[in-house]
Order: C-alpha cells, then structure tokens, then sequence
C-alpha cells in the first residue's frame, strides 16, 4: 500500500495549481480510501479559483463529485440497504460530511443542506485536514460519509458524466414540481442546466426550452431532450416573444434558473406564466443585484419563487437511480469533453472557465 496521496491542489485565489504528495491518513474504524477513478471540474472549481466563495481554508484539494474504487477500509461499513461494502466496490458518496442531525434546520425544518456545521469535501476541507478532495489519486472516506455503490449496468463514468450537474438538478426538479405535461424553461447550458432539461423530458415535461450559450451547448441539450433552444445572441424581449408563441402565450409553467448570472433570475420573472413557478438553482455566489418589479413580476403574475441550495443523500440516490434506470435513454456521456490527468488539472480548470468543454473530468 502505498504510504502517500498524489494531489492536485489550490494553493489560493488565483493561483497555478500544484501537485503534492500529502501523508497517507490513519484510518479509523469506518473510514475508507478511495482509489479515483474521476473527478469532475465544474463551475464550483472556477469560483474556488476566483475566490468567491466564503470560508474556503486555501490550500484545498478540489473536486466534490467523484466516484472511485474502494482501496482499503476499517471495520464494518454498510449501505443504505444494509449490505456491507467491501475493497473492490466501485461507490460515489455524498460531498456533504458532518451535517450535525441536531440543530433546528436538521431536525425541525429537515434541510440539512443549511446545516451550519456541515462540511464539504473539495470545498470546506482544506489540505491540512487530509486527502478530502477529488483531484487526487485516493480519496478519504471519513467515518460517517455516505457512500453509495453503483449497481450492475451503471458505469461509473455515465455518473461522473451527470456529475454534480446531475445531482443538483435533481434537486431542482423536485423543488419544480416537474410532472407529466409541464412546460419547462431552463436558463443556462452548461452541465446543470442540460441535466435539468434531460430530468424534465424524463419526467414527461414539453415543451422544454433550454436558453443559453454557446452553439454547441444547445446543440448537446437537444439531444438531452430539448424541444427548443434559443442563444444569448437573440436580445431577450425576442425570447421572451419566442416562448410564448410555444405555449399559447401564456409562458412557461415552471422556470429553472441555471445560469449564474444574476440577471437570469430576472429574465426568469417575464419566462413563466401567470400563477407558475421559479426555481433559483445557479445563483451560488453572490453575482449582485438586479432590477425587480414586485407589483408587475411577482404579486400580479401570483407567481411562486424557490431557492434550490445544494443536495443531500436522497438526490445523489436517485441521480444513481435514473441512470440505472433510464442510463440508456439519453447521452449523458456524450457531457464529457476531455479526461485530463493531474497534472493538467490547472488546464482542465482553466478549459471550464473559458467554456471550451462542457464537462471536463480529471482521470488520475
């Protein structure tokens, strides 16, 4: 067994990425490692980069959504059904560690994803605290994470292929109420945003319209399930036009905001019809504010508006579950543009940021 831990890491705001060697951590009973297999790079990493997220403990290893082989383990650690894990399974598990199950948003309003204590690996963990991040070659699962074995006919690159675009829209479509016969708008094409509109055809939605940039993007959205797509390049009063001609003029009944750009969710505002629903799943650094009216594009429209922060154990679940079951029915992995070692880790982030690929994944 090897006695070191090689690592991408991010050493600051801005800075090159490095390759370290970190120490082989001591397992305690219930803890794990992972041999990678991927990590993904995602819009998250090029915030990290930029250094707009809050509490970040630099250096960090990235990646938070990663699948991987288990390498080593201490004790008995089981699944969900109750089945032991054993070295040799090929997992994914939750990002999300040390959600407290007793504070008021864990027990009284269950949502533990604004648990204050909670941690997140590739994120809130930095280097001093161990192999916590994707973009190395092992990965600690530390007692309590939960893991998740992929069953048969689910290949573990088809997962990473959704990544946390996958699991995030998951949680948007259920915070949507998506169902059988809604109209679906997603503003944003990168992997949240497709994955979002690949669920809503999934679950019976049309039209659904995708609005975003680049060509390229949209092109892959249709054939994640897409029934209209419309570019940035078309000013968005036009779009607005573009929606309503395809459902009678009323708008959509629910709208994903996706994007990122403060202004979506505004743009999202004049998408949906009269009594529908926003969904604000792209806003997760602080972009500034926009313009809103409350009178013309809340109160009268009776619309209803839902944030969408992070995921928990039940949307990693299913993102599994979808493509065991529905894996085939679309090309999820067609998302994945490039695998880059990492040692290329910083160009990958960099290709992220410059939206030269869709989804890349680092392959240690």
């Amino acid at each position: 067994m090897t006695d070191v831990v090689r690592a991408a890491v991010m050493t600051a705001p801005r800075a090159p990425i490095e390759l370290r060697e970190l120490p082989w951590p001591n397992l305690e009973n219930g803890s794990a490692m992972l041999r990678t297999r991927f990590s993904e790079v995602c819009g998250t990493d090029v915030h990290l980069h930029h250094g707009r997220l809050a509490g970040v403990p630099y250096p960090i290893i990235p990646g938070h959504v990663s699948v991987g082989e288990i390498a080593a383990l201490r004790g008995d650690l089981r699944d969900v059904h109750g089945e032991p894990f054993k070295e040799g399974d090929m997992v994914t598990f939750l990002d999300v560690h040390e959600t407290c199950g007793k504070c008021y948003e864990c027990l009284v309003t269950k949502q533990t994803t604004r648990c204050a204590k909670r941690k997140v690996y590739g994120i809130t963990y930095g280097v001093a605290d161990g192999p916590l991040g994707g973009w190395a070659d092992h990965i600690w699962m530390k007692p309590g994470v939960k893991l998740l074995r992929f069953p048969k006919g689910v290949d573990p690159a088809l997962f990473i292929a959704g990544g946390c675009g996958l699991v995030t829209s998951i949680h948007a479509i259920e915070r949507g109420e998506v169902k059988l016969g809604s109209s679906v708008a997603v503003l944003g094409a990168g992997p949240v945003g497709i994955a979002a509109a690949a669920l809503a055809k999934l679950s019976g939605a049309g039209p659904v319209i995708v609005i975003g940039a680049p060509k390229d993007r949209l092109a892959f959205a249709t054939t994640m399930g897409a029934t209209h797509t419309f570019d940035l390049d078309m000013p968005h009063e036009q779009r607005v036009d573009a929606v309503r001609a395809v459902t009678h003029g009323r708008g959509v009944d629910i709208v994903i905001e996706a994007a990122g750009d403060p202004r979506a969710f505004a743009q999202s505002l004049d998408l949906v019809r009269d009594g529908g629903r926003v969904v604000i799943a792209g806003q997760y650094t602080d972009g500034g504010d926009v313009p809103v009216n409350p009178h013309r594009h809340v109160n009268k429209k009776h619309v209803e508006i839902r944030g969408c922060w992070g995921c928990d154990f039940s949307h990693v679940y299913r993102a599994v579950a979808v493509l065991a079951d529905q894996g085939r029915a679309l090309p999820w992995a067609g998302a994945v543009t490039r695998r880059y070692t990492l040692e290329e880790a910083g160009d990958a982030l960099a290709a992220v940021e410059r939206r030269d690929v869709i989804k890349a994944v680092i392959a240690p």
